[in-house]
């Protein structure tokens, strides 16, 4: 049986799916040539992540495929109810990149609280004529010990981010319409660990208490976070936005951030990808990355390994 990887797959699960007997294609196939070629090379297993859709054209069109696997945790480039209600199986690998994605809401975290994100791209052009203006600039920084994160969306990723929050020093609060409480274990490299319960909140309370907010929530319909969000939080919050595009209302963030009620914002994320707004890339404000929540070597070791033995055991 052959898999295609279109938009690629880690060695481990190349490996793993070699050994099981499977014959593993890294061919990156154009979206509107697809259809065409898993009939002629009568591919069994499309595996994508973000990049390839998977639409009713592919799925009606495509008699040979019995899987389609999403290396990552969101499926809305998938048909998904389609596919199954036409009797593929639909994989996706939810826990794999969850601490990576955690690392780098904190990586923004660290940076924006110590002006680093400024630092980065002034001290090569004023570094050697501004060297005090830009320590001026970079001078009121903030520790994130003792302060209080919001966490929207406390499911795999954001009990990530919240485990990462609470190594470092900070209260976590969360809010989830699913979960009503939560329980953390921290690991430690000596082999302790430490346990917490976090008990859900309101939306309004997270918004009200927490010094800083990250988003981990998957696609939605309407904004989660717009103005009427922004008008409840606390003067000088820092936001993170590495969940999805779309989640927060970009042109009300920038007016939050000029009216002085955001301090700054990161996000992983936007609405228009992979062409983000001209205001977002130039504001001066904003610690911005390009979609790479799940783009560690780690993470898609974990992505390649979880993907393989799930089509194993369905096809095996």
């Amino acid at each position: 049986m052959k898999v295609l990887a279109n938009d690629g797959i880690a060695q481990s699960g190349v490996t793993a799916l070699e050994a099981a007997g499977f014959e593993v294609q890294l061919t990156t196939v154009a979206q509107n040539q697809l259809v065409d070629y898993i009939n002629q090379n009568e591919i069994t297993v499309l595996l994508v992540r973000s990049a390839t859709k998977v639409r009713t054209d592919i799925i009606d069109g495509c008699p040979s495929l019995k899987i389609i696997g999403r290396g990552g945790v969101g499926m809305d480039n998938i048909d998904v109810a389609y596919a199954r209600e036409k009797g593929l199986s639909v994989i996706n690998t939810p826990a794999a990149s969850s601490h990576s994605v955690a690392e780098l809401v904190f990586g923004h975290f660290f940076g924006m609280a110590r002006f680093l994100h400024n630092a980065n791209r002034d001290m090569p052009l004023e570094g050697d004529s501004n060297f005090k203006g830009l320590k001026k600039a970079c001078a009121k920084g903030i520790e994130l010990k003792g302060k209080t994160l919001g966490v929207i969306g406390i499911g795999r990723i954001g009990q990530a981010t919240a485990k990462v929050a609470l190594g470092a020093g900070m209260k976590v609060i969360a809010f989830d319409p699913f979960i009503d409480s939560v329980d953390l274990e921290l690991d430690f490299f000596d082999g302790q660990t430490v346990s917490f319960k976090i008990d859900t909140i309101s939306k309004d309370e997270v918004l009200k208490q927490a010094d800083f907010i990250t988003l981990h929530v998957p696609a939605q319909d309407t904004y989660v976070i717009g103005k009427p969000e922004f008008d409840q939080m606390r003067e000088g919050v820092i936001i993170a936005n590495a969940a999805r595009g779309g989640v927060v209302d970009e042109v009300a963030l920038v007016n939050a951030i000029s009216e002085g009620k955001v301090r700054n914002a990161a996000l992983d994320v936007f609405e228009n990808e992979p062409t983000p707004e001209m205001q977002l890339l130039m504001n001066p404000a904003l610690s911005l990355s390009p979609h790479i929540g799940a783009a560690t070597g780690e993470a898609q070791d974990r992505i390649g390994t979880e993907l393989a033995s799930q089509i194993i055991e369905i096809l095996g």
